[in-house]
């Protein structure tokens, strides 16, 4: 901030400016000039509930092998990475599910790419809310977004949201989700057969 901006804080500024940063989205982003999200890899300090807490990691722990390619799932952090099978590495944030009880974790894969998903809850997801439709197709009110990965696990999918708010959060019925735009790049990089694991 240059000396001409005059700007002053007082107590009544920082309280208000404190507390706008509580309620602030997760993650600290920037976006540059061609409209690409750049998403900052760690957060210190105190992390509460609905914050990721963003930090690289290394393949190795987790997988044997890259072969086509390799996604973990932090439901802690809210983070999924994404290692290319050259060791190009990708973190992105996610919504994870509401309670333990819709978290499964585990290893799983990819095994069906959905580039136009339509919508429809599971049985106990329509048990739970019996006013949800029945369907919703591609488009805009779709709860998958724009692109889908399914998981050989019965329902699961790393899908898209159009609801933004959801990303950084415990929000979801069981699936992991991404930001439209990080899904899309993801189904560009991740193949059928590429190895998932939830942690």
């Amino acid at each position: 901030m240059t000396k001409s901006a005059g700007f002053k804080l007082n107590r009544r500024a920082f309280l208000a400016s404190s507390a706008a940063a509580l309620g602030t989205p997760a993650l600290a982003q920037n976006v540059d000039g061609d409209g690409s999200v750049e998403i900052e890899r760690e957060i210190t300090g105190v992390v509460r509930r609905n914050i990721s807490s963003f930090r690289t990691l290394d393949w190795q722990p987790y997988f044997s092998n890259l072969k086509k390619g390799a996604i973990l799932v932090d439901i802690s952090s809210r983070a999924l990475h994404y290692w290319e099978e050259n060791g190009t590495y990708h973190l992105y944030p996610s919504s994870v599910p509401l309670t333990e009880e819709l978290t499964r974790r585990g290893r799983t894969q990819v095994i069906l790419k959905d580039p136009s998903p339509s919508w429809r809850p599971t049985p106990s997801m329509k048990k739970r809310n019996p006013e949800w439709p029945d369907f919703i197709g591609p488009g805009p009110d779709n709860p998958l977004g724009t692109r889908s990965l399914h998981l050989s696990w019965q329902y699961y999918r790393i899908h898209g949201t159009h609801d933004t708010r959801k990303i950084g959060r415990r929000s979801s019925n069981g699936c992991i989700g991404l930001y439209n735009e990080h899904i899309e790049e993801l189904y560009e990089m991740a193949k059928v057969g590429t190895q998932v694991l939830l942690i």
